[in-house]
């Protein structure tokens, strides 16, 4: 009986022992080249996260110890355009001076330059320099590396594609301060466009209440003094819902002190999407448009109604007008822009940021009939990554 009980229970541990090594994570009993190879894509991503912001000396500096790793060198160097150092990693630091002269070599030449160096100890020590060259043939930079041996084949081209990974990097980080630029470009072109309209008419509007009431003159101003400081600010390309909102009262209450009873507005906003984040002026053109083009030509005027509406992961925003509305066929087959002679002035520059920021699924989405009206609503995540006011 006890030598069955031994069985059984000696059968037990190495049942146990089995599931133990059949439960293991993967990543422990992965082969020596699928970690190498883990390895050396973690390293490159943790290079591209500095030069992404494009290559200065603080950004060479952080991205210097992982290009190093990527190609074993025991020193590596990062120069600019000029040649001029701007980070050295590893030993060998008096090499720094060497690298610079082969760097202004490999700039002017636009190849690799081989300088052997004088060590009695190592007798095939080399500095490789690799210059950086982007698609259209200009020159960004250039890399840098010691070998403790003549270096062969295989160590000249893991550097060269070190450099054309790094070249890469700093043509994205290229693209993204472009795209920002463009950004910029559009939002500043979309304030001259909308504020000569609302400015002459806001102006003239303050103006005939001065003798009548200059106490509503007064508030008038601070209203025009508030919206014109929020349109002109400095402060990046984006904005919270909640701003965005006062904003546009401010601009609606100008536009009923000119219209009168003739402009109705409704407000449906729900509190929890307030803290949202969307591009700056992007529902600002969408209400002065409704104002402008829907009610302002419309006998007897009408009602604007604005919508921030929860929507799970996406807040959805919207604004109504039922005023003369336009021929769908228009927005078919041609731009935002052009419809109906002018109308909807600055759609297609909010429609172009909202998919720019959130990807062709947040776009604008226009509902409209001659006589029926417009509506404009776009869909904005609550959440982004990298999207903050």
């Amino acid at each position: 009986m006890t030598a069955t009980l031994l069985t059984v229970s000696g059968a037990a541990v190495l049942i146990a022992a089995a599931l133990l090594v059949w439960a293991r994570p993967r990543r422990m009993v992965t082969t020596p080249a699928e970690r190498a190879v883990h390895t050396a894509l973690h390293t490159a991503s943790l290079a591209a996260r500095p030069l992404r912001r494009g290559l200065t000396r603080e950004s060479a500096q952080e991205a210097a110890p992982h290009l190093r790793a990527l190609v074993g060198a025991e020193g590596f160097g990062v120069s600019d355009p000029d040649g001029e150092l701007l980070a050295w990693d590893g030993v060998h630091e008096p090499l720094a001076a060497e690298f610079t002269g082969t760097a202004r070599r490999a700039v002017t030449a636009q190849r690799p330059v081989l300088a052997h160096l004088p060590d009695t100890d190592h007798p095939g020590r080399t500095l490789v320099t690799q210059p950086l060259l982007s698609d259209n043939g200009t020159v960004v930079g250039a890399l840098g590396m010691v070998t403790g041996n003549r270096p062969g084949p295989g160590a000249l081209g893991a550097l060269a594609e070190v450099a054309r990974y790094a070249c890469g990097q700093l043509e994205l980080a290229e693209l993204d301060a472009s795209r920002a630029r463009l950004d910029r470009a559009e939002v500043r072109a979309l304030r001259a466009q909308i504020s000569p309209h609302f400015i002459y008419n806001a102006l003239n509007t303050i103006a005939s209440f001065v003798r009548t009431d200059p106490g509503r003159a007064r508030e008038l101003i601070l209203d025009f003094a508030d919206f014109t400081r929020y349109s002109f600010r400095d402060a990046g390309e984006y904005t919270v819902l909640a701003d965005e909102l006062s904003n546009i009262e401010r601009y609606l209450e100008l536009e009923r002190a000119r219209f009168g009873p003739a402009l109705q507005v409704r407000l449906r906003i729900a509190p929890e999407v307030l803290g949202v984040t969307l591009p700056f002026l992007a529902l600002q053109p969408l209400v002065e448009n409704a104002v402008r083009h829907g009610l302002a030509a419309t006998p007897g005027g009408g009602t604007v109604t604005i919508e921030a509406l929860d929507a799970g992961t996406d807040c959805v925003l919207s604004v109504e007008d039922d005023g003369a509305g336009m021929d769908p066929d228009l927005l078919r087959s041609g731009s935002l822009d052009t419809a109906a002679e002018g109308a909807h002035i600055g759609l297609a520059n909010v429609d172009d940021r909202l998919r720019a920021a959130f990807g062709n699924d947040y776009g604008l989405v226009v509902d409209t009939a001659p006589g029926a009206g417009t509506r404009v609503s776009m869909r904005v995540p609550k959440f982004r990554p990298g999207i903050r006011p």
